[in-house]
């Protein structure tokens, strides 16, 4: 009885919010525990922990702007030890959002990502914590793009540029080394609660830098993303749309043989169009729509076609009787027959 009232809470005692303090210990632990993970990042159990540690840094960053802890007028060795590692809370907000799975909103989440990372670097350097230069923002990126394209073709790399940009690769990763390095040496000592105020104060300003020098990776990594993402965009839009424009509906209509039964059958059956094979034959010639168009004959049957007609014709010149009579039944038995008559070809 005693200790079920001693392990009991009162309302205010269990309705008690959470300490500034505590909010970003277990937001930086969540963070740490996701970071060192072997478990696959798209995991439920890790995502989970990704949006408890978020929840957890933006109710202390919350609470940071309503007890106005930093000011812009202020220099870095009036800042309290025990205050700075609140500095930390908009990057570890970024690297927890960079660490979330979702393809439909990869885009907004980079985005927020890097203002994050964007709004720490802007921190650290008014506070002058380490030398560096602020990457370009969006804006300032998407004008020199615009001035790019409008003094016309690129330019070719400039090679010093790159060279310095490699340099400053280079120096960036050894000074990341060189301070997680120095951080091993304290960690435990400040973990374990024996370390003095100087020790504190070396340990957060060295995982300042830290952060900064992840931050600048990460902000050119994430504007390579961006660009991929945007086009990626741009690419489905395009292909959503029709590439071609929809033709009109094929008409139904009657084919007669000859203007005359266009109009009887016309009379007969007004709703639907009639046209004579010559007008057909017309229509199709100038739409390339022939069944014979754009097939190349060979040359050996178009020479054997020109060889039989001039024969005839020479036939028909030197009145060859033979030839003339051929031709006159021919005449004749076309106006007796209708075309067609006599093929009993598939017809059972």
């Amino acid at each position: 009885m005693a200790a079920a009232e001693s392990t009991s809470l009162s309302p205010s005692q269990a309705e008690e919010p959470p300490k500034l303090s505590d909010l970003l210990d277990r937001g930086w632990k969540l963070y740490e525990e996701v970071d060192t993970t072997n478990d696959p990042i798209a995991a439920t159990h890790i995502q989970v922990k990704i949006k408890r540690g978020i929840t957890q840094l933006e109710e202390a960053t919350r609470m940071v702007a309503q007890l106005d802890l930093f000011s812009r007028n202020e220099e870095l060795e009036e800042v309290a030890t025990t205050d700075l590692k609140y500095l930390m809370l908009p990057v570890l907000l970024g690297a927890l959002t960079m660490k979330q799975v979702n393809l439909a909103k990869r885009l907004e989440q980079v985005q927020i990502a890097r203002c994050y990372f964007l709004d720490f670097l802007k921190r650290c350097k008014e506070y002058n914590i380490s030398q560096f230069e602020l990457p370009k923002t969006n804006e300032n990126s998407a004008g020199t793009l615009e001035e790019e394209s409008a003094n016309g073709p690129p330019k070719p790399p400039d090679l010093i540029a790159m060279a310095t940009v490699r340099a400053a690769k280079i120096e960036r990763y050894t000074q990341r080394k060189n301070t997680e390095a120095k951080l091993s040496e304290i960690k435990a000592a400040v973990d374990s609660g024996q370390a003095d105020d100087e020790i504190v104060r070396d340990f957060y300003l060295l995982n300042l830098r830290k952060w900064i020098v992840v931050s600048l990776e990460e902000i050119e990594s994430i504007d390579q993303e961006i660009e991929i993402l945007t086009k990626m965009d741009v690419l489905k839009q395009s292909s959503a749309e029709p590439s071609q424009s929809k033709r009109p509906p094929m008409k139904p209509f009657i084919l007669t043989k000859d203007a005359v039964q266009a109009r009887v059958f016309g009379a007969g059956y007004p709703s639907l169009p009639t046209m004579s094979v010559d007008d057909w034959y017309e229509q199709h010639r100038k739409k390339n729509a022939l069944p014979d168009q754009g097939i190349p004959r060979s040359t050996e049957d178009v020479d054997a076609e020109e060889r039989e007609q001039e024969e005839k014709e020479k036939r028909v010149e030197n009145d060859d009787k033979e030839a003339l009579q051929k031709a006159r039944d021919w005449d004749n038995w076309k106006d007796t027959h209708q075309r067609g008559y006599g093929n009993r070809k598939n017809m059972g």
